[in-house]
């Protein structure tokens, strides 16, 4: 295939017309801006587009795309392990944009959107204060929460996994107009 397991903004611009770019943000966040002719499936959808992607890799090598790379590269080791052969941006798309390249958007008015990280931050944040002070106003038992908050997020760095940014993306606002893979 003669394409490595990752790839930085600078080594994939010049092959950007033979790859195949696979975005595997929420559909929200790549509606928010994405690389020129990336397509949408998402992380948590790439398990049940294994034939179209093995079909899309067979036209050109695949370059999967996140926001900072991470996502990326997690489903680059998913793909690797059914037999298909892709490589995750490093970086992903903020890197993209940094070294000033532009990004497509859907025509139309452009939707802010807040990338899966700072969701996940956000809800975090708000579930440990909501514990904190229904313990303190109601019972202290709520403060419970706030622990089992701290403790997933001390899982999620361990394993390296998300169970909140996997239940974040099942929202309806993040699960809007995904493209079509082709």
């Amino acid at each position: 295939m003669g394409i490595s397991h990752t790839l930085s903004v600078d080594e994939a611009l010049p092959r950007l017309p033979g790859l195949q770019v696979v975005d595997v943000r929420t559909p929200g966040e790549f509606a928010s801006g994405r690389l020129p002719g990336a397509v949408n499936v998402p992380l948590d959808r790439i398990d049940g587009s294994l034939a179209d992607l093995r079909h899309a890799a067979e036209t050109g090598p695949l370059l999967l795309v996140c926001a900072s790379g991470a996502r990326s590269g997690k489903g680059a080791e998913v793909l690797a392990s059914h037999g298909i052969a892709a490589a995750s941006l490093t970086g992903g798309t903020r890197a993209w944009a940094d070294a000033g390249h532009g990004l497509e958007y859907p025509p139309g008015p452009v939707r802010a959107v807040w990338g899966m990280e700072r969701q996940v931050r956000f809800t975090a944040g708000a579930l440990v204060l909501l514990g904190l002070v229904l313990g303190l106003l109601v019972h202290p038992a709520f403060q419970l929460l706030s622990a089992a908050i701290a403790g997933g997020l001390v899982f999620s760095a361990l394993t390296d996994t998300c169970g909140m940014a996997v239940v974040l993306g099942r929202l309806p606002f993040n699960r809007r107009g995904p493209a079509p893979l082709g």
